[in-house]
């Protein structure tokens, strides 16, 4: 996959940048999971808003934000759509990053109960699946039930069973009893008589949780490309918002969700601003995961300011202004 996205990038040497020209420039880059959240990503790429700003984008599936990460750094790819937490960390530990938009603005998990789980109360002494013992999702489960009474290690414990569709199985299959399911699959869960016990927006109403990631350096020298990745970008959020019928069926065909999943999530997504419409970052969400970092013993302090440059984002969506007078 690598090698294959390197011969991408050779290719798009020979073509210089121009949004109105005929040739459009290979714009290689990963998302971590094809799922309602990144949903913005395929709508960019399949309704055309990328080819508008003479971009050829070769959307790939990396799964693990580490390795969309390593993707990142070594060059292979122009940048990188995945949990916020990774690049983050990268950041402190010198690396080459930064942020420059958003993809998924907040938490849409709810954390799921067995069927003879109910209340907070009752996860008391049981086992709890989640991504991984060190993922920010689970860090930030840790938060959600601290501020519910109960303390890790001592009220429960977490057993790592992967994302989200294997948290589902898992609880299904009764290895576990509660996980955080983030949207659509909790419907699916309530479906099967599963509970909803709580929402982790009710402890943690601002997270970010995955955003659009480039090289610094790279993102420097390639000024004029990226403002209009990120055009394209804030044109499909703002599509997303401003056409929910055929929203809702891109939902349903793109991702392969059942009508009434994608009606839903759809709503909750715009209603809660999960999609920023124009494609920014929340940085109150940036910062709720710093911080938690920053409790973890992860990162010794944090500073937003320096995970973020927003001016790509500022100068297209000034371009978009210009553009509609």
């Amino acid at each position: 996959m690598i090698r294959g996205i390197f011969f991408f990038i050779a290719l798009s040497a020979a073509f210089p940048f121009s949004a109105s020209g005929q040739s459009k420039v290979i714009f290689p880059i990963s998302a971590s999971s094809k799922t309602l959240g990144y949903s913005p990503l395929w709508i960019a790429l399949k309704q055309g808003f990328f080819a508008q700003q003479g971009l050829d984008v070769q959307l790939v599936l990396v799964r693990g934000a580490d390795t969309s990460i390593q993707a990142l750094i070594s060059g292979s790819t122009y940048l990188g759509a995945g949990a916020a937490d990774v690049p983050i960390l990268a950041i402190e530990r010198g690396m080459d990053l930064v942020i420059i938009g958003g993809v998924i603005n907040g938490l849409t998990h709810a954390i799921m109960g067995g069927k003879k789980y109910r209340t907070y109360e009752d996860l008391r002494g049981t086992v709890l699946g989640s991504q991984s013992l060190t993922s920010g999702i689970t860090f930030a489960l840790r938060r959600v039930l601290k501020a519910k009474g109960l303390q890790y290690p001592k009220d429960y414990q977490i057993l790592s069973v992967g994302g989200t569709p294997d948290a589902f199985a898992a609880l299904a299959a009764g290895q576990i009893a509660a996980a955080p399911l983030a949207l659509p699959l909790n419907f699916a869960a309530e479906e099967l008589g599963f509970h909803t016990i709580g929402w982790y927006r009710e402890v943690l109403p601002n997270y970010q949780l995955t955003t659009l990631t480039v090289r610094r350096s790279w993102a420097v020298k390639n000024r004029p490309l990226l403002v209009h990745f990120m055009m394209a970008m804030a044109l499909a959020n703002r599509w997303l918002y401003g056409n929910k019928e055929a929203a809702v069926n891109f939902l349903v065909k793109e991702m392969k969700l059942k009508p009434d999943h994608a009606r839903k999530g759809w709503e909750y997504y715009t209603e809660n601003r999960v999609w920023h419409p124009d494609a920014d970052v929340n940085i109150e969400g940036i910062k709720t995961v710093a911080s938690i970092y920053a409790e973890e013993g992860q990162i010794k302090e944090p500073h937003p300011e320096k995970y973020l440059d927003q001016s790509y984002l500022r100068e297209a969506l000034e371009k978009l202004g210009s553009a509609q007078k």
